[in-house]
């Protein structure tokens, strides 16, 4: 689909400006300039694609079909409720506190607060577009687990009482129908709502793939593969202790992904990596700890860590 493009930047950077393809600037500018436009082309049209979708619901919707229905249902759609909504783990609280209004099940509250950062369409499609749809479509799968199955484990545990915030129970009934708009208002609020999210994120994309692209050209390969590949068990498990502190969403990691993976990092132990940076993350636990207990807090972390680790391995033993 983009071997045009590429063909338009190997003239733009080595026949025009003259610079050597085997060089580490030349490479560096290459990768730039390439992936920068690709990944936005991308964001473009599945961003629109997934609001377009998203046109026919709300997020009242959402909460009044989830209110009544049981843990393990409530927690299936919440995951798969992720999927469209573009927040970064901090964002998604919000509608966090929204669901424990509506006397959702924490639980259920917990695997959106899950597969929001980690799930949402820009992680998508820049998979995506990056590593094929078998890739995206393994990932996919095991995030929806990490959400649901931490979830499950959480809602069992019954820590309601864990809940510091005094939040005003709804106690009606909730109602929301199915939004109703023609196909042209559909696609003109779609297009909106794209331009809105791509404004925000195109910087974060462009510096993403600025220190993917200083590391494609200046990092030796070996360097990596000799700590984040086969050849250290640990790997994974050191990812994503790295990835917590730091605070990025998926526009801005992913770029990083491709370089890691290509310069030796494992796939498995790549998207560990941005999994605990778009799923965990230290402003996000300053935010929750005004809403839960150190005690829940800390309980989230280690259950999505932990699931987040065992994905790592998986998708290791799977791919290699």
């Amino acid at each position: 689909m983009f071997s045009w493009w590429e063909k338009i930047v190997d003239i733009l950077v080595y026949d025009r400006w003259h610079l050597d393809p085997q060089s580490a600037v030349g490479s560096a500018v290459h990768f730039f300039i390439f992936d920068t436009i690709k990944i936005w082309m991308l964001l473009l049209m599945i961003i629109f694609a997934v609001s377009f979708l998203r046109t026919w619901f709300n997020t009242e919707y959402v909460r009044a079909h989830l209110q009544g229905k049981s843990a393990l249902y409530g927690q299936m759609v919440a995951a798969l409720f992720g999927i469209i909504t573009p927040f970064c783990s901090c964002s998604a609280i919000p509608l966090f506190l929204g669901f424990i209004q509506a006397r959702i099940p924490l639980g259920v509250t917990f695997s959106y607060l899950i597969s929001a950062p980690m799930n949402n369409e820009i992680a998508i499609a820049m998979l995506f577009g990056l590593f094929g749809w078998k890739i995206t479509a393994i990932y996919i799968a095991f995030g929806l687990a990490v959400a649901i199955i931490g979830g499950w484990v959480i809602g069992k545990l019954n820590m309601e009482d864990q809940i510091l915030l005094a939040v005003q129970p709804i106690e009606s009934q909730l109602h929301a129908d199915i939004v109703k708009l023609s196909l042209k208002e559909r696609a003109k609020e779609a297009w909106h709502y794209t331009y809105d999210i791509f404004k925000k994120i195109s910087i974060y994309v462009m510096l993403g793939v600025g220190v993917g692209a200083w590391i494609h050209g200046y990092i030796p390969t070996d360097f990596i593969a000799k700590y984040t590949g086969e050849g250290n068990p640990f790997a994974v498990i050191m990812a994503v202790i790295m990835g917590v502190p730091m605070y990025s969403n998926a526009a801005g990691v992913m770029p990083l992904i491709e370089v890691l993976t290509n310069k030796g990092m494992l796939l498995g132990t790549a998207l560990s990596f941005m999994m605990a940076v778009t799923a965990l993350s230290l402003p996000e636990a300053l935010i929750l700890k005004k809403i839960l207990s150190m005690k829940l807090i800390s309980l989230f972390f280690v259950i999505v860590g932990s699931g987040i680790i065992c994905i790592g391995y998986l998708f290791n033993y799977i791919l290699n």
